[in-house]
């Protein structure tokens, strides 16, 4: 008998690494964002990605194999 991996608990573990990888991310777009504010530059290309950074978990529930979640883990590292 082999070793069986929790895909529920997998996924937790997965959505809790994204978010502590995102969270540093986020807090630089949102400097970037505040200093095109302050210039009046566009904020389209931040606001893009401030909200890919909000989305990085919502696939993760539909995920069915720890293949895809591994893939998945290393999203924010790839980006």
């Amino acid at each position: 008998m082999g070793i069986e991996t929790d895909i529920t608990k997998a996924k937790v573990i997965v959505k809790e690494k994204l978010r502590l990888d995102r969270k540093p991310l986020l807090e630089e777009q949102d400097i970037l964002y505040q200093r095109a504010l302050e210039t009046s530059a566009d904020t389209t290309d931040i606001v893009a990605e401030k909200q890919r950074l909000r989305d990085i978990t919502n696939d993760v529930d539909d995920m069915t194999t720890v293949e895809q979640l591994k893939t998945k883990i290393t999203a924010l590292e790839n980006n």
